[in-house]
């Protein structure tokens, strides 16, 4: 797999976690690897917000 698959791979994980309600320390990359930071924005991204 190349590094752009990666980066696609990590930001699907992190929107299904981030539907999921994962917590944000879910994410199975180590910090300082471009993949955590993908893995989050998804999460971030399609987290719910508090009330909804």
């Amino acid at each position: 797999m190349g590094p752009r698959e990666q980066v696609v791979k990590a930001l699907n994980e992190g929107a299904e976690a981030g539907r999921r309600g994962d917590r944000p320390n879910a994410c199975p990359y180590p910090a300082g690897d471009l993949r955590r930071s993908v893995w989050l924005r998804g999460y971030a991204k399609n987290r719910p917000l508090p009330g909804e």
